[in-house]
């Protein structure tokens, strides 16, 4: 138990960033745990902390070795509660990652309708494009588009978001009429700065056509592209999610609606471990259950 006491000592001096602080926090003095923290330097062989007068950081393996010891004593947590038969109340520090354009555009708000719910939870989400491992990075969860998944997590393939042409109405009635995929060459092609130069549209009785993607202009933000639909720059190939409260709106039109490319997978992700943290559990069934209901969603099966 001694461990596992220095372990939830270190944890909250990182989390904290002062070894006072979590002295005031578990009712001792500041040299009782410097000194907690020294053995636990000392057993494992490494310097954990950087101390100075002012600052307390995690050095790189500190801040790998909390990673991994603020897991153990999550797990520890579960199964003593499991143990005891404790019914449990959600709480504590949620980190979840998301690619930023429907970070912003949706899940910010459902993590404040989440919040709500659970007033004893705390989100931080951190909203970036790249694909994190969730172990290494300290998160709980995360919400990924696209089948090119992470190792070693559990991944809920939880909505589908079918993909087509759009374009914003006024757009449509200033350029050439758009009647067959073909026609879509004489118009200015908005895409994705990482995607490729051609696109393949499937259509009725399972034709296939595939298109060259010419357009003066490409952005890496799918944000970006929404607005350059809205002002009319030109035609792409955007997911439902994206711009479907702009269709529904009027602002903006599907454009060839019986052609579709194929269509966005919804994932979310969570790390492979026996006893995961409740707040991570309701959290998880709170977004399959909230993800499909937001405007270009479909609800799936759960392939895990």
């Amino acid at each position: 138990m001694d461990t596992l006491r220095s372990l939830q000592t270190f944890v909250r001096a990182v989390e904290l960033g002062s070894l006072s602080a979590v002295a005031r926090e578990q009712g001792t003095t500041q040299p009782t745990i410097s000194k907690t923290v020294a053995a636990l330097e000392q057993d494992l062989g490494v310097r954990l902390l950087q101390r100075s007068t002012t600052h307390l950081a995690p050095t790189e393996q500190g801040r790998r070795f909390y990673e991994r010891a603020r897991r153990v004593i999550e797990e520890y947590g579960e199964a003593v509660a499991d143990a005891r038969g404790l019914t449990e109340t959600p709480a504590g520090l949620l980190r979840v990652s998301a690619p930023v354009s429907i970070g912003v555009l949706r899940l910010n708000r459902l993590a404040q309708e989440f919040l709500a719910l659970y007033p004893q939870i705390e989100i931080e989400l951190i909203l970036n494009d790249r694909f994190v491992d969730l172990v290494e990075e300290g998160m709980d969860a995360a919400l990924r588009l696209g089948a090119n998944l992470p190792p070693n997590v559990v991944a809920r393939r939880v909505a589908l978001s079918p993909r087509g042409l759009v374009a914003s109405v006024e757009y449509l009635a200033r350029h050439p009429r758009i009647e067959t995929p073909a026609d879509v060459a004489a118009h200015n092609y908005l895409r994705f700065a990482w995607a490729g130069d051609s696109i393949e549209l499937h259509g009725p009785g399972g034709e296939v056509q595939r298109l060259s993607a010419n357009g003066r202009y490409r952005i890496n933000n799918s944000l970006g592209i929404r607005e350059s639909f809205l002002i009319g720059a030109g035609v792409g190939l955007a997911p439902a999610w994206l711009v479907q409260d702009l269709i529904d709106s009027g602002e903006l039109a599907w454009v060839l609606p019986q052609w579709k490319a194929s269509a966005h997978e919804a994932y979310l992700l969570y790390p492979a471990r026996r006893y995961l943290p409740l707040r991570t559990r309701v959290f998880v069934e709170f977004l399959s259950e909230r993800l499909v209901r937001l405007p270009g969603f479909f609800a799936v099966a759960d392939q895990a």
